[in-house]
């Protein structure tokens, strides 16, 4: 098996993941005839800062980043394999949705980039909601757009382009200004029908900017959109250098399209089919379902966005996931060492995550609060991380991890009860993310949360970084099996010609739904929890509890 390995990394048999997390930069390197093989990997952490009150990354991290976590890989493969890679099938890049990276025509940076994490564009979602008809939040890149429009921010006329995270290195990387669909709706509202910008929403959007921004159209400002499976450009000379400042890496390797963090979860967790579901947990924490029929009313909880296919979901997005678990983790790691008995962080976990199998199915009358940034669905626009109890409560160790993995999934929970009330069907949840490595604590609870059947495969840990090097093997076996015409760039910048809707790959007889049973998961070890009654009835009350306390939450941004 090493000689084989050794031999498919050697002869660029290999397809490579990147994706840009919240917390960390992940580089992921998988076999192309066999997906499920994790070759080699490598991260470097990063934090997002607070400046001028607006949550940002430097560009300048960016790519030191991703040269360490590219770095690491290399040197994971050949610590494991004996061989270090100069060149790959396919690659992939992927990251954190939405926010706002702006570019003038010399392609530099207008203002600091705006993540996904702000929620300073109440107005401008106000407004595009009511003008478009489809809930547009605050995180969506259009938001954040509209928002420095109304404000009439002084660098708005100079946009030239606009685009995500994962967009952006893609285009440093290839010269092309192109978004996988799945990311790109998170941008702005894609039309299933045609894989592409919703045409009546940018007619409106262009009456209601109208001489506002450069340009007859807000087309001519976003990316190229892209359904899975369809080339998106080849690594330059300049992206090589980039990305491997020693100079080894080859440049001319296809890349697919970037995508989002939503859409490589999909992918990692097999949910891309029609009722399916996926729940992805990180420093925010979400949940996509595939929808068979539209949704009969616009909810504030919900976002419609797509697969990297470009078939609707309905996503339930929150701000908020396991960061503030995380720093009690910290706390008690900590203490461990304070102690003489240093524990590591897996260890740490491990441990608090057990105890909490041991506490009441209610949390004890316990309440915690993950809210670090604000919380559009629990309605607050900053973050209160709380922990609240009655003076009655059951205050032991295990109950108060309980209540603070029971926090992880409250505001999910209020999401997908609408999707609960609007009828929409679930065959199956897969889960993936860090908090999922402890076998069968943080899945069990959450079947709890969602009263659903709840699925963790063994490349959970490897998430999203693992389900872009997917979708690049995916880009190079469509390829593969139906040469694609050259790319016609006619027109405004970044935009597309002869766009044929999100079943382009399936011209290939490989959808990416075929593509994922077939050759990927077939064979991929998958473990099911059932919901506990105890569980479901325990978690009911806590999200009762949950609700009320949103009050204290209010109350406690309105005094600071």
């Amino acid at each position: 098996m090493r000689d084989a390995a050794a031999e498919a990394i050697r002869d660029g048999r290999t397809a490579l993941g990147i994706e840009l997390g919240s917390t960390r930069i992940k580089a992921c390197l998988i076999a192309a005839d066999d997906p499920t093989q994790v070759l080699a990997v490598g991260s470097h952490a990063w934090e997002n800062v607070f400046e001028d009150r607006m949550w940002t990354y430097a560009l300048d991290d960016v790519w030191s980043g991703l040269q360490a976590a590219y770095a690491g890989l290399l040197s994971d493969a050949e610590g494991r394999h004996g061989v270090r890679p100069d060149t790959f099938g396919a690659i992939g890049i992927s990251a954190m949705m939405h926010g706002y990276l702006a570019f003038d025509e010399a392609d530099d940076l207008l203002v600091p980039f705006r993540t996904w994490r702000n929620t300073t564009t109440g107005r401008a979602a106000a407004e595009l909601t009511e003008v478009f008809g489809v809930n547009i939040p605050l995180r969506w890149s259009i938001a954040h757009l509209h928002q420095a429009v109304l404000d009439q921010e002084p660098h708005v006329p100079q946009v030239r382009f606009l685009t995500t995270l994962a967009g952006y290195v893609h285009f440093r990387l290839t010269g092309r200004r192109a978004l996988g669909v799945g990311d790109a709706s998170g941008m702005f509202p894609i039309d299933s029908a045609t894989g592409d910008y919703d045409a009546e929403l940018i007619a409106r959007y262009d009456r209601l900017a109208a001489g506002r921004l450069h340009g007859e159209s807000v087309t001519a400002l976003l990316p190229e959109v892209l359904a899975a499976g369809q080339p998106a450009g080849e690594l330059t000379a300049q992206g090589a250098a980039l990305l491997d400042p020693t100079g080894t890496l080859r440049p001319g390797i296809p890349l697919g399209p970037p995508e989002g963090d939503a859409g490589t979860g999909m992918v990692a967790t097999n949910a891309v089919a029609p009722r399916t579901g996926n729940v992805s947990a990180g420093t925010s924490i979400f949940a996509m379902v595939v929808l068979e029929r539209p949704l009969e009313k616009v909810h504030h909880e919900l976002d419609l966005v797509t697969t990297p296919a470009g078939d609707p979901v309905a996503m339930v997005h929150c701000n908020n996931g396991a960061s503030e678990l995380a720093a009690w983790a910290g706390m008690f790691a900590r203490f461990a060492e304070a102690s003489g008995t240093s524990l590591d962080d897996d260890a740490v976990y491990e441990t608090l995550f057990r105890e909490a199998l041991a506490g009441d199915a209610d949390a004890g009358g316990l309440l915690a609060y993950n809210h670090l940034a604000g919380e559009p669905i629990a309605g607050l626009s900053e973050g209160r991380p709380l922990f609240v109890r009655t003076p009655d409560s059951h205050f032991t160790l295990a109950n108060a991890m309980r209540a603070q993995l029971y926090g992880v999934f409250g505001t999910l929970a209020l999401g997908m009860r609408v999707l609960e009330d609007e009828g929409v069907g679930l065959d199956r949840m897969f889960a993936h993310g860090g908090m999922f490595r402890t076998a069968g604590v943080a899945q069990r609870f959450l079947a709890g949360a969602l009263d659903a059947p709840v699925s963790v495969g063994d490349t959970a840990a490897e998430g999203g970084a693992w389900g872009i090097a997917v979708l690049a093997a995916y880009a190079a076996a469509v390829k593969e099996a139906v040469p694609t015409p050259p790319h016609r760039g006619a027109g405004a910048p970044g935009r597309a010609s002869g766009r044929v809707g999100p079943a382009a790959a399936a011209a290939s007889g490989i959808p990416l739904s075929s593509y994922l049973d077939e050759r990927v998961f077939a064979h991929a070890p998958i473990d099911t929890v059932e919901p506990d009654p105890a569980d479901v009835a325990g978690f009911a009350s806590y999200l009762d509890r949950y609700r009320a306390g949103l009050a204290v939450e209010a109350a406690a941004v309105a005094s600071l």
